[in-house]
């Protein structure tokens, strides 16, 4: 049937009007459930997958960064009211320096063992350990106070590290060849492990905590230890002559461990699961110590040698940046502060101590310590629980 013009028109009003309308009431609708909150079914996260992490050891807060507790700001209540410090053992000394990190003034120097050689911070977070490798102690500090406690008898503790599940302390006797399994409180002998590598140096663990990766400096060797048993389940010897591993990192994913080294001038970049034959990367000249940002997102690699600071970015796998020390020095090993955003280094042969701006690699103070500076504490720092050595948290 034929319809008139003006029909049309009229027709067409309407459905306008009709869309006009609808439209007006969905947008009210739409208001109206932002207003009360929609009623949509939300999908679920995704939820992350568990470990099944060393008994005793507390749960991986987040698999895919294991630093996730050691973000800016995350104090553990014990260490609350701590004051912050940075604690500077110097071998040649016999001391102690303690430096006010925000003003970079020294406030104290302590006398302690015969060469003391790392500042540990126990995996409780309340007491600091002052190694004294050739005094065959180890000296106590309070941290809320800064006073040294009385020492404890430990032969040859060149370094020391904690168990994931805190029962433990791991002593690297470095000059005895051995790993000594130790209460993690009294400090009482509960297992030597004999080892047949030279110069048992330092550790990192794994994900979950059932085995650590040891480096052993003198011979250029690798170890792989058995957590819980105790026991050495593997050893490699690195593939380059005049290998001298150090200080030993994992990944924020735990799927690699990189280990610095002094002789090769780089990192090793071993899988641990696997301990396959590791990969190499050059950083710099006398490559040493290991420290992860804040973020976990980029890796301080201190190349004592030369005087510099390599930026290794984790995400991109490779490095990004090198920071050189105006008027060289000698970076050796330390720690991040807790807000993330200075890196103490202890000048080994210099008897100073540098202080360098994480964002841009100006140093921001270089201050003179005794003789030997080496494995320089900063503390408090976030974290959960102390791994040991100048500062691995968890």
């Amino acid at each position: 049937m034929r319809t008139t013009k003006a029909a049309r028109l009229l027709a067409a009003g309407a459905a306008l009007t009709a869309l006009t309308l609808l439209s007006a009431c969905g947008a009210s609708q739409h208001r109206e459930n932002e207003a009360i909150g929609s009623k949509a079914p939300v999908p679920p996260q995704a939820k992350k997958p568990q470990v099944d992490v060393l008994p005793g050891m507390p749960p991986v807060e987040d698999p895919t960064d294991v630093y996730a507790a050691d973000r800016p700001g995350r104090l553990s209540p014990v260490v609350e009211g701590f004051p912050s410090r940075v604690y500077v053992p110097n071998t040649n000394s016999d001391t102690v320096t303690v430096i006010d990190p925000k003003t970079y003034k020294i406030i104290e120097t302590i006398r302690v063992g015969r060469q003391p050689q790392h500042v540990v911070p126990s995996w409780d977070l309340r007491t600091l350990w002052v190694n004294n490798d050739l005094g065959n102690s180890l000296t106590p500090i309070d941290p809320r106070t800064g006073k040294a406690g009385k020492p404890v008898d430990v032969h040859d503790p060149y370094n020391l590290y904690f168990t994931p599940d805190g029962k433990y302390a791991v002593v690297m006797a470095s000059k005895d060849r051995r790993l000594v399994f130790r209460d993690a409180h009294t400090m009482k002998e509960v297992k030597a492990v004999p080892v047949d590598c030279a110069g048992v140096n330092h550790a990192d663990f794994s994900l979950d905590g059932r085995y650590f990766i040891v480096s052993c400096e003198f011979s250029g060797e690798l170890l792989k230890v058995d957590t819980a048993r105790m026991e050495v389940i593997g050893r490699q010897k690195l593939d380059k002559r005049g290998a001298m591993p150090q200080d030993v990192k994992i990944s924020p994913d735990g799927k690699r461990f990189y280990i610095a080294d002094m002789v090769a001038n780089g990192l090793w970049v071993l899988d641990g699961d696997t301990f396959g034959r590791p990969a190499f990367l050059a950083t710099g000249k006398g490559a040493h110590g290991l420290y992860v940002s804040r973020d976990s997102r980029e890796m301080y690699v201190s190349n004592r040698g030369e005087g510099s600071i390599s930026v290794f970015d984790f995400t991109r796998n490779r490095l990004t940046k090198k920071w050189h020390l105006p008027g060289g020095g000698s970076p050796d090993m330390g720690g991040v502060s807790a807000d993330g955003k200075v890196l103490w280094l202890s000048g080994r042969y210099n008897a100073e101590v540098y202080a360098i701006d994480t964002r841009t690699g100006t140093q921001l103070a270089r201050i003179k310590v005794g003789s030997g500076p080496h494995g320089l504490a900063v503390y408090p720092q976030p974290g959960r629980y102390s791994l040991g050595h100048t500062g691995v948290f968890r």
